[in-house]
């Protein structure tokens, strides 16, 4: 199996995952939206026109969606890598009547960035760090801005806290030790991208020097205090499940043990019917306008 093929079938499995993330999210999702139809606005009290979105690595359509409702004279654009995340894009559009103006573009992104139409507004959330040179990338994105046009990136922020220090078994601080193990595997899956280069990871800077006119950031929470409902436990039990399957063999064995309790559906020391677990998180959007002239 081709390292392309492993990697469209590991974004095809995720897709549930995303979706059910992306309804976690949703409150804090829309006032996401809601923050970019404001920074569009023009000091003559209306609006930049916004005709054409572009959603960089869309995954099954929640934010593809909701962009179409936030900007109703759009047309939105998913772009994803997976031809069967494009499937739910699409089918999600249909069921929300909005099958007339959301469509979907099949790209593998950065070799064919020079492929993508021109955008007012660009939306990538968790998607430039996927790409070896993040900078070359967001001067791609910069490129397919139309005059005036917005680009936002969603990158960094505060990573998922939903359990305690102490959870009543094994070591207290497994999160702590689970989030040092994945963020090992995060450098490491950077180090393999091709074209991988270092950066100071400066989202502002990063922008102003792909030719673009910073325009704000902000961070976006999402906070369910315990007890979770079970929409959110489902969340965090896949989740936990695929970090086992993810970074299970950089824990020791205490911690593997944890957390292989964590994930057992039919005990109550499981995530599922643990009445400490809650879910914390924030998102940070960067924003950059495009300065180029429509002359």
């Amino acid at each position: 199996m081709n390292s392309h093929h492993h990697q469209d079938i590991e974004w095809d499995a995720s897709g549930a995952h995303r979706e059910r993330e992306a309804g976690l999210h949703a409150p804090a999702l829309t006032q996401t939206m809601d923050w970019l139809r404001d920074l569009l606005r023009i000091s003559g009290g209306g609006h930049t026109p916004v005709h054409r979105v572009l959603d960089i690595g869309s995954g099954p359509g929640v934010v593809t969606c909701l962009l179409a409702r936030t900007f109703p004279d759009a047309e939105v654009v998913a772009v994803d890598r997976s031809p069967d995340i494009l499937e739910r894009v699409r089918s999600r559009a249909v069921a929300q009547g909005m099958a007339d103006r959301v469509v979907t573009q099949l790209r593998v992104l950065p070799s064919e960035f020079d492929s993508l139409c021109s955008a007012d507004l660009i939306w990538s959330r968790n998607g430039v760090h996927h790409i070896g040179d993040q900078e070359a990338a967001l001067h791609s994105l910069a490129a397919s801005l139309r005059p005036g046009g917005l680009l936002a990136v969603a990158e960094s922020g505060l990573p998922p806290r939903f359990l305690p220090r102490d959870i009543g078994m094994g070591r207290p601080g497994l999160q702590a030790r689970l989030d040092a193990a994945a963020e090992d595997a995060f450098g490491e899956m950077r180090d393999q991208l091709p074209g991988s280069a270092g950066t100071v990871e400066d989202w502002p800077a990063m922008l102003a020097r792909a030719g673009l006119i910073p325009s704000g950031t902000r961070s976006f929470f999402t906070d369910l205090p315990s007890p979770l409902g079970m929409s959110a436990r489902v969340y965090l039990h896949m989740h936990l499940s695929r970090l086992r399957d993810q970074i299970g063999d950089r824990l020791d064995p205490e911690d593997r043990a944890t957390l292989e309790r964590l994930v057992d559906s039919d005990t109550c020391t499981g995530i599922l019917g643990r009445p400490d677990a809650f879910y914390l998180t924030a998102t940070t959007v960067h924003t950059a306008r495009s300065c180029r002239s429509s002359v």
